[in-house]
């Protein structure tokens, strides 16, 4: 299907017959399933009335089209008669988070491209290098860098005599084990290891490492930033609080709840139409009446489809009106709505049926109340509530019900009320609506607007509190982070008491931690002054909403990082993706620390591909987090054995391996530099090729890799001893100082080995090179032996067969060894002869 300047937006489908006597239809669209051939369908970018005129080239050309303001309407010219229906958001289908509930789909063309708020609040992937291997690069460099000085102070020894430059290009081959080679393979190997590690470990099951480059990363955490709706929480809604204004229900009054439904449905008939009929006197009601007013209307406004299976495959009970309650699932895009229709089914008011026209609702006892959707106000981002006007199919009486936040419904509610009776004479004011959807310009000003006019003075029926309880161990896990010494932000897009709420509940704050809510600021002005109020306080936590976050960062974003960075704990409402990521980036810019992000939804993809690691928690709202980050697991108290145990090792066998390595070049390249010293700076090398190879692979690579295995305190120390991975956040295992201890250490070493053969074995020349050979490869593993702080029967193993291999090279290679030194000798014969003359 395409779309050009001259042919509209067509779907085609194929002609196709099916049996007469089915007309009840499988799907949505009018007339899909019945008889006769299929034709094709239009979707117009307008009124389907204009569609014999030809729209011009600028009218498809200047639309600015998105998930919100593109909803076209579809013409159906099938029968002589016209007939129109607006794409609503409600009416697409939702795969990550809804199944199929219909089983045939038509098909739905919108635009896909890069205005779509999804699109909009992602990033571009990164490719991330961990910072150890940056910090390997450096010492790599400054070796290379000592490699050229080495070869060309030789060459100055020997006062730059004859082809002096074709010299340095001899001693650069013999010192050009000065830069290990195998250090990157050593290191790349170990990281598969630790990868294997993480996903075998049965403490923490399903956990997956997606990005097996960098989780020695997880050992220098300084900032962990995380969301709050399933991530620290469940995602899974319980109903607690019902409040009507004068009473309250909680979880241990419910029956009552429940007695007042079955009251307000046994009384005769005719009492309730008196009561509801649109001339009757406005008189107080009851509590029983406010009650089922309340649980009528949150059954009723929401978009929970009840699907009735059995065994995993829908039944017929459905489509034959058996509704039976052990084969009921409900179905919906928000687990809030699922958490109030559960609970209305909970107290006598069951959700039965809906479809697109009809809700079904079953009475306490046993009827089924049948209300017939007028038209429906799908939930958006920007008005954060939703509305349905309903018919009550005994009554024939018209109701307008809202749900949403209390912040944005509080304008329309008059101080008394929250439901709006229509009469019938005014159900055709909502006639502006369908015109509105179908306008071509300004479509999303003229919409709200008469949405606005029908939400005028509402009655207040209740107010409703759901609960989304911590995850397992969510306390103790933030508990060990911050022992750890790692700052937790929350980023949240939930409100304000929300966020504030669980992060006292999850002990982010602490008890005897203040909190300072930022207050709500538009300018600069106001901005500076609520700074320097916040400035004025310590150790006190921050909560701040996403606008006046944005403010901060607009005029102030030196000073509100620099008072941020030393709060304990920092809590951001209202946070959109976009802000998340910019939060990471920005504390990756001003601290120079390394960050992590966690998340279990799309909306947190960008910041975990943002921070330099990212964990995706497997909840809920599928796996799109889970796939876009560098780490997934099932839990959330996951993260403290992650970072404490399996990070920590990480780093320590990282930062070990990569000195051992450095230290084996450098020692064979201090002796191979003794050697042309004692001989008169001879460029003649000591060792032949198969030895160097040998030595940097079967005679000391199996001890030196084995130090992947090696740790210094047990998981258990580590996890009860957070405050031992507070050390690591310096990098003293892999700094300067140490790269220069181990550096002392191999020249020492180098040395002492060079000189002692030549000294203590002076008659025996002819046997230096198995001597020195040999004197290196014990000093070798006697090093790896006496790092070792906890051994494991691998290491053992590999001390002793690498001990073995050399031993067997000596009995079988002995002779070729013998004449290897016959030909040292002869080169240093020629080359002190032409030195000479």
């Amino acid at each position: 299907t395409t779309m050009t300047d001259n042919i509209p937006l067509q779907l085609v489908r194929h002609k196709k017959r099916h049996d007469n006597k089915r007309r009840d239809g499988c799907c949505p669209w009018s007339r899909c399933c019945g008889g006769g051939d299929f034709r094709p369908r239009t979707v117009w970018l307008g009124h389907p009335e204009k569609r014999e005129q030809r729209y011009p080239r600028n009218v498809i050309n200047n639309q600015k089209y998105n998930f919100f303001t593109f909803l076209p309407g579809v013409s159906d010219y099938e029968r002589s008669e016209r007939s129109c229906s607006g794409i609503q958001v409600g009416d697409l289908i939702i795969v990550e988070k809804v199944g199929l509930l219909i089983s045939t789909v038509v098909g739905v063309v919108i635009y896909t491209g890069k205005e779509l708020r999804s699109v909009m609040n992602t990033s571009n992937p990164r490719h991330k290098i961990g910072l150890i291997d940056l910090e390997v690069n450096c010492l790599t460099k400054i070796l290379f860098g000592a490699l050229v000085v080495v070869s060309l102070v030789m060459v100055a020894l020997q006062h730059f005599a004859g082809r002096w430059y074709l010299q340095i290009f001899r001693f650069l081959l013999l010192f050009s084990n000065i830069v290990p080679i195998s250090l990157r393979v050593n290191l790349d190997m170990g990281k598969m290891v630790f990868s294997w590690m993480i996903k075998k470990d049965s403490k923490i099951p399903g956990t997956v490492v997606r990005a097996s480059t960098i989780p020695e990363q997880l050992g220098r955490i300084s900032y962990l930033l995380t969301d709050k709706t399933g991530t620290l929480t469940q995602n899974e809604m319980v109903f607690r609080r019902l409040h009507l204004g004068t009473v309250a229900y909680g979880m241990d009054s419910m029956d009552e709840v429940q007695s007042h439904v079955f009251s307000a449905y046994t009384q005769p008939p005719h009492d309730l139409q008196a009561s509801r009929a649109p001339g009757a006197a406005k008189v107080r009601k009851t509590i029983s009446s406010r009650v089922h007013e309340a649980v009528k209307a949150i059954a009723l406004v929401h978009n929970v489809t009840p699907v009735y299976e059995s065994n995993g495959v829908t039944d017929q009970a459905e489509a034959e009106q058996h509704y039976e309650d052990t084969c009921r699932v409900y179905q919906a895009s928000s687990p809030d709505e699922v958490s109030l229709v559960q609970w209305t089914e909970s107290v006598g008011l069951t959700l039965v049926g809906r479809d697109q026209s009809s809700v079904q609702l079953r009475t306490p006892s046993g009827q089924i109340l049948n209300f017939t959707i007028l038209q429906a106000f799908p939930f958006t981002y920007e008005s954060k509530r939703m509305g349905i006007i309903v018919r009550v199919s005994i009554l024939g009486l018209c109701d307008l019900y809202i749900g949403g936040a209390k912040y944005f419904i509080a304008p329309s509610i008059e101080h008394c009320d929250w439901m709006f009776t229509l009469s019938v004479q005014e159900t055709n004011q909502w006639a502006r609506y369908v015109q509105a959807k179908l306008s071509v310009h300004d479509r999303s000003l003229k919409v709200a607007t008469v949405i606005e006019s029908l939400e005028m003075e509402m009655e207040l029926l209740c107010l409703t509190g759901v609960e989304d309880q911590l995850q397992a161990d969510v306390r103790p896990t933030l508990e060990i982070l911050r022992n750890a010494g790692i700052k937790v932000w929350m980023l949240t897009g939930d409100k304000l008491e929300t966020a504030t709420c669980t992060a006292k509940n999850a002990h982010l704050v602490t008890r005897n931690q203040d909190i300072h809510v930022f207050r709500p600021v538009t300018t600069r002005s106001e901005a500076h002054l609520e700074l320097n109020a916040f400035r004025r306080k310590h150790d006190c936590a921050l909560v701040i909403s996403g606008d006046s976050l944005e403010v901060c960062l607009k005029y102030y974003e030196y000073e509100f990082m620099e008072l941020a960075c030393q709060c304990p704990a920092i809590v951001c409402c209202r946070c959109a993706p976009t802000q998340k990521a910019q939060i990471v980036r920005l504390l990756q810019e001003r601290t120079g620390k390394l960050t992590c992000a966690v998340g279990d939804g799309g909306n947190d993809v960008s910041m975990i591909q943002e921070a330099d690691c990212g964990v995706g928690v497997e909840g809920k709202e599928g796996k799109q987090a889970s796939l876009a980050a560098d780490f997934s697991i099932t839990q959330f108290k996951h993260l403290g054995r992650l970072l404490m145990v399996h990070g920590r090792n990480s780093y320590k066998r990282s930062a070990a391996l990569s000195q051992f390595v450095i230290h084996r070049s450098l020692c064979i390249s201090t002796m191979q530099a003794v050697f042309s010293s004692v001989f008169y700076f001879a460029s003649v090398p000591l060792y032949q090729g198969f030895l160097i190879i040998g030595y940097s692979t079967i005679y000391t690579m199996f001890p030196v890799f084995s130090l992947v295995l090696d740790k210094d305190v047990k998981s258990e120390v580590a996890m009860l001893y957070p405050e031992l991975y507070k050390d690591l956040l310096k990098g003293r295992p892999l700094s300067f100082k140490t790269f220069l201890i181990w550096v002392l250490i191999s020249i020492y070493q180098g040395s002492i080995i060079m000189y002692g053969a030549l000294l203590l074995f002076e008659s025996e020349f002819v046997h230096i090179v198995a001597i020195s050979f040999t004197s290196l490869i014990l000093t070798e593993l006697l090093m790896v032996a006496l790092t070792v702080q906890t051994w494991h029967w691998l290491m053992i193993v590999a001390e002793l067969l690498s001990l073995a291999c050399y031993i067997a090279s000596l009995v079988f290679l002995h002779e070729f060894i013998g004449q290897y030194v016959k030909i040292i000798l002869i080169n240093l014969f020629i080359y002190l002869f032409l030195l000479r003359f």
